[in-house]
């Protein structure tokens, strides 16, 4: 078994797609739309399956916005230099919702920042990944 992608749903496909693409450098790998049942689906990532996991942006149409609840977590990213990353987002328009550091109660270099829906976005400092 392997991870083939996660699914978020967005209020506002665009603007969604512009924030994974422009913010924080994925692509658009492909779009699809089903009248029929009234939504459109974005994949967004750093490359396709079966080499790497996906991002399924989800937008039903007229709805535009969701309850996040308190069962979803985060999604994570490893980035080679998580202050540089957030400068990076930052000038973008992304909000930066936690400062590069260390984890509580560890070593590791994280941050965090939210997408337009208010997902969160952890930053992994992993200098391998550059």
């Amino acid at each position: 078994m392997r991870l083939l992608h996660t699914m978020l749903r967005v209020g506002n496909l665009q603007r969604a797609i512009d924030f994974y693409t422009q913010v924080l450098g994925m692509t658009l790998l492909r779009t699809s739309e089903n009248p029929e049942y009234k939504y459109t689906l974005a994949f967004v990532g750093y490359g396709s399956n079966p080499e790497h996991a996906e991002l399924e942006l989800t937008y039903n149409w007229g709805v535009d916005h969701y309850e996040l609840g308190t069962a979803y977590g985060h999604i994570a990213l490893a980035v080679p230099d998580a202050v540089a990353a957030c400068d990076r987002i930052r000038l973008a328009g992304g909000n930066v919702t936690r400062e590069a550091g260390p984890v509580k109660g560890g070593s590791t270099v994280i941050a965090f920042v939210t997408d337009p829906d208010g997902y969160k976005i952890e930053l992994i400092q992993r200098p391998e990944s550059a």
